[in-house]
């Protein structure tokens, strides 16, 4: 069991009654318990409600609800597990549409997602709609009680207030991390801010794409200077806390995809891309050497990690996040190789995706010199998905494991995972560098982007075989080796989106579009639509183009 702050702070609320009320149509964070309130019942001149508060802040990112499975859920009328939490959902969006993932259960509108017909009523949808929205009020919510005013007049000391200076910027990231996703997969949606009437029957106004964008790096540029600073390595005050790196890694994403989401061309915004890239480098994050060992029980000591999402088999307990995403790629056939508390089976790549990682004639090395390409399971000997209701066809991806970095498998095993999620990692930046020099970003070179690739790829070819030349370091192949490198991260969707490959007719896979062979879609399919029940709720919110 990992022992560090943030995990502690985790399991006391875990145990607190703090229940809130989700009613995201009108932004209702009144808690059901009325012992417990967002007024000065709760918060006191004590740290104690401060802490748990941010707790439950990051709790979100882990699980449904304050007890973990269907218990307690936080967003009402949706499963604790599947629906409910975070992790689970955004990796169902990034990953189902694309060629990394497809699912053979018959679990509600799942199938729907790889075959491009989901729509405005979709519960997979709005759910995780339902909890972007619920980050998003109760951070404001806690930014509303901790003002300086509000401070004063509570009594509280100067050495809690400089705290809570500190809580106040994680709440604003956290915050804007969920507005990231908004953008991201619903490009418009309401726009709540520190001064928006919260628990009331008033609707928030409507948020464009470019209200939304700015509001985004408005929040992560102001709250950098509250931040801790970055935390290389494990540091048991700091560990899972956001630090200015995590503001500056969501800022080199956010700045990667803005002319996507504003239907624009500026290069500048690859310029900024590459600042906020630069930060992170600086601050002396290092690769991990074995590039494995990323995503295993012991991940929590890389010096690779920038912000995870932190998991306790003891601690904290959920169906969702890294339970599901060890144990929706095994059955009983490959459960022992990354010693998974669970075998559900359900999810594999195409065999398009596993094509990734062939090379190109005269390349130098094999398809198994790259060791990315050993965490996918090929023993089902059947990679082309010919019945989707097959769990053996495919190929799973055995990307995260419950064993440690040496390969031991914990004992006695905990009924869940100790595996952390990396939602921002080294890796990510230094592709994130090179290819926002290829788009015409400025403050990098392509030599410096050459060589963050080649790092990459020295690590993932043991041999020493894999390195790359200036001319094979195009955009298209930065495409290809972000799928080799960043598979199963929850972030697939958003490339093939920024490469405006997701819908294109010319660039498929096996049952896109719901036609074996693969077939294009409409673009509207680039993003998903409101859902349907907050649009009846709120008459200033707008659907988007096509649904």
């Amino acid at each position: 069991m990992k022992k560090y702050r943030l995990i502690t702070i985790l399991a006391v609320v875990a145990v607190a009654t703090f229940t809130f009320n989700s009613c995201t149509n009108d932004l209702n964070v009144t808690p059901l318990d009325k012992s417990v309130t967002t007024s000065n019942v709760t918060f006191t001149k004590s740290s104690g409600p401060y802490v748990e508060f941010l707790a439950k802040l990051y709790a979100g990112l882990a699980t449904g609800g304050i007890q973990g499975g269907d218990a307690q859920v936080d967003i009402t009328g949706y499963d604790g597990g599947s629906q409910a939490g975070y992790l689970r959902p955004l990796w169902n969006l990034q990953e189902l549409p694309t060629d990394e993932a497809m699912c053979c259960w018959n679990d509600q509108t799942i199938q729907n997602f790889h075959l491009f017909t989901w729509t405005a009523s979709d519960i997979f949808l709005e759910a995780f709609y339902e909890r972007l929205y619920y980050q998003i009020s109760v951070s404001t919510a806690f930014l509303q009680q901790t003002t300086a005013a509000q401070l004063t007049s509570r009594g509280v000391s100067k050495t809690l207030s400089d705290s809570i200076t500190q809580f106040r910027a994680e709440a604003r990231f956290i915050r804007a991390l969920a507005y990231f996703n908004v953008l991201d997969m619903y490009r418009n949606g309401p726009l709540v801010n520190d001064d928006s009437p919260l628990g009331t029957a008033t609707p928030p106004p409507y948020g464009t794409s470019q209200q939304i964008f700015s509001f985004i790096e408005s929040e992560l540029t102001a709250c950098q200077t509250d931040l801790i600073a970055p935390s290389v390595g494990f540091s048991a005050t700091a560990y899972g806390h956001a630090s200015k790196a995590a503001a500056w890694a969501l800022l080199s994403r956010l700045y990667l995809n803005a002319n996507t989401y504003l239907g624009t061309s500026d290069p500048t915004y690859y310029t900024k891309c590459i600042t906020n890239c630069n930060n992170i480098i600086s601050a002396g994050y290092q690769l991990e050497p074995v590039y494995q060992n990323m995503f295993v029980s012991d991940n929590y000591k890389s010096k690779e990690m920038i912000f995870p999402i932190v998991f306790d088999g003891t601690q904290l307990t959920s169906w969702g996040g890294m339970m599901f995403l060890m144990s929706s790629m095994v059955n009983s056939d490959n459960q022992a190789l990354i010693a998974s508390p669970g075998a559900w089976g359900g999810n594999r790549a195409t065999q398009e995706f596993v094509a990734r990682f062939n090379p190109p004639t005269g390349a130098g090395y094999s398809i198994t010199d790259d060791s990315r390409y050993t965490m996918l399971y090929t023993g089902f000997a059947h990679p082309s998905i010919d019945d989707n209701s097959q769990y053996k066809q495919g190929t799973p991806l055995l990307k995260y494991s419950e064993k440690n970095s040496a390969g031991v498998a914990p004992n006695p095993a905990p009924s869940f995972p100790d595996t952390d999620f990396p939602l921002f990692r080294l890796g990510e930046i230094y592709l994130n560098y090179a290819e926002a020099v290829l788009r015409g970003g400025t403050g990098g070179t392509t030599t410096q982007a050459l060589a963050y690739v080649n790092a990459l790829r020295d690590r993932a070819f043991p041999l020493g075989n894999g390195e790359i030349t200036s001319t094979q370091l195009t955009l298209p192949f930065m495409l290809e080796e972000r799928a080799r490198e960043m598979f199963s991260e929850a972030i697939r969707r958003t490339d093939l989106v920024r490469f405006g490959k997701l819908t294109d007719a010319n660039y498929l896979w096996q049952w896109k579009a719901g036609v074996k062979a693969g077939q294009g879609a409409p673009v509207f399919r680039n993003y998903y639509p409101l859902p349907n029940a907050d649009l009846n709720a709120n008459p200033n919110l707008k659907q988007n183009t096509g649904y």
